[in-house]
């Protein structure tokens, strides 16, 4: 719909925690007049094409949660490599090990579930199921990839010098848009459970 049209109105939203570069707005419709020419796809079928819609944009998503959660990691990875405590890096720590292994091996699922919901995507055969627990999971592990690579940075993490804060601030949105993730595990469990 064209947003010149006599009754439209979008007010921007601002403050938001993260995804600032994205225009957000509460958009209003007041007995707006749209032409039947400006129909997209099938009169009574609304619902049903936006939920296929999603099977779409939640594999887009869960592709930007894994590309956040990598690059959280990386962001990790450097700074342990040059901060030293007590005559030692602290990459050099088992418990950094630990962590920066429970990072990868996380990222590396997701990546998985990424990649097989959008070959599905690829060959015309979107699944729901699949897309749903790919950004559920995806987004997941970018929340707790971020998270522990801001523990990793200590108390230099929480300030704006270093990119692993805005990070952080970017890694909530991707459990909340395109289905909350509570919306992404009920999918799952309907398809998995059938008709209950």
């Amino acid at each position: 719909m064209e947003t010149d049209r006599e009754g439209y109105k979008a007010d921007t939203l601002h403050g938001k925690m993260g995804i600032r570069a994205s225009d957000t707005a509460n958009v209003y419709f007041n007995n707006v007049r749209v032409p039947g020419e400006n129909l997209v796809g099938t009169e009574g079928n609304g619902f049903f094409q936006l939920m296929k819609f999603f099977d779409h944009s939640r594999s887009y998503v869960a592709a930007h949660g894994v590309g956040l959660a990598q690059g959280a990691m990386e962001q990790a990875i450097q700074y342990v490599k040059k901060r030293k405590q007590f005559g030692q890096t602290i990459a050099s720590f088992q418990v950094t090990q630990f962590k920066i292994a429970e990072m990868a091996t996380m990222i590396e699922t997701a990546r998985s579930l990424v990649y097989k919901a959008c070959w599905n995507l690829d060959r015309g055969n979107a699944d729901t199921q699949m897309s749903a627990m790919a950004k559920w999971w995806a987004c997941n592990v970018a929340v707790k990839v971020v998270d522990e690579a801001l523990q990793l940075h200590g108390g230099y993490g929480y300030i704006g010098d270093y990119p692993i804060e805005r990070f952080y601030r970017a890694a909530k949105i991707l459990e909340i848009y395109e289905g909350t993730k509570e919306v992404d595990k009920m999918t799952i469990g309907r398809r998995i459970l059938g008709s209950i």
